[in-house]
């Protein structure tokens, strides 16, 4: 098999996918088992009512996978982490007001989630471009 034909391979694309997924699955599954860790987080990002906004994070993590993984809206799913990615590094990572010594950390991190937000939007814009033209 050429290397474009691996590549391209449906089961590289499925792993891609599962990889990008990762954190959110991996997130949402905690905040599902243990509600009142996830409701402190939310209180702690200043987001209240708290057990709505864990709610809303954990179904958002845990639906927008789904969406993803089955192709099913993958679309849809993919611009949804899009957003909920680059906000919540606008929220978590705010460099910008840390002290020098935790600067960097936050730096690295708010850049890698615009990064993560950025991949978002271009899974979304292939899956619309393959739907335009005729493939899924």
């Amino acid at each position: 098999m050429t290397m474009r034909g691996w590549i391209t391979s449906p089961a590289v694309r499925g792993l891609a996918l599962l990889a990008l997924c990762g954190a959110y699955l991996q997130g949402g599954l905690v905040k599902l088992m243990d509600f009142d860790a996830a409701q402190a987080e939310m209180a702690h990002f200043g987001l209240h009512p708290a057990h709505l906004a864990a709610a809303a994070v954990i179904l958002l993590e845990l639906g927008a996978c789904a969406l993803i993984l089955t192709g099913r809206l993958r679309w849809l799913g993919a611009l949804a982490l899009a957003v909920f990615t680059a906000a919540a590094a606008l929220m978590a990572n705010r460099y910008w007001e840390a002290p020098a010594d935790a600067r960097f950390m936050l730096m690295n991190a708010f850049y890698e989630h615009i990064g993560l937000a950025g991949a978002w939007v271009l899974v979304a814009w292939h899956d619309l471009t393959e739907r335009t033209h005729g493939r899924s």
